[in-house]
């Protein structure tokens, strides 16, 4: 019965490495996306003489929008690959914060890059707000402010954990 047991567990172990497929499909989306970016960031070379003051304020908005969205993807590629898959070789990696991210503070940077691009979503919106209406800019308003309760509670609720790991 205990040689099962060992099995069992050895399978549950090395199922992990069943997210390195996740991971590298993250890497083909992450080059997709760069792909993308590459193209906007050509049409807005395109129109610089063309946009007015508020047109290019959008547009470099939508740039700015979509590194924050990479930066997102990337850090879940790398905390989550050195969390749940295989450390990181740190004396070849060049990354500084290897290491560093545990699933709780991986939690309070995807929430943090979750209100960013929120932020910026909102900013677009309502720099176009003769486009939507009241009760539009409301609603969008208010699942704003929940990504931003969101992350709130999130930190605190990690700030507890903290303190109550240090406590035992």
């Amino acid at each position: 019965m205990k040689s099962l047991e060992i099995l069992v567990e050895r399978i549950i172990l090395s199922s992990r490495w069943i997210l390195v497929a996740f991971y590298l499909g993250l890497v083909a989306a992450l080059a997709i996306y760069a792909v993308s970016f590459v193209y906007k960031l050509y049409k807005v070379a395109q129109n610089v003489f063309v946009f007015d003051d508020a047109e290019m304020i959008l547009a470099m908005l939508g740039l700015i929008d979509a590194a924050l969205v990479a930066s997102l993807v990337l850090m879940v590629m790398i905390s989550g690959y050195e969390n749940f898959v295989s450390r990181f070789d740190e004396a070849e990696a060049e990354v500084s914060f290897l290491g560093k991210l545990d699933s709780g503070s991986l939690k309070i940077k995807v929430a943090s890059s979750i209100v960013a691009i929120s932020s910026i979503h909102l900013l677009q919106i309502f720099l176009n707000a003769q486009r939507f209406t009241d009760n539009q800019l409301m609603w969008l308003t208010f699942m704003h402010l929940a990504f931003v309760a969101s992350a709130v509670l999130l930190g605190y609720l990690e700030k507890i954990m903290t303190q109550l790991k240090i406590k035992a």
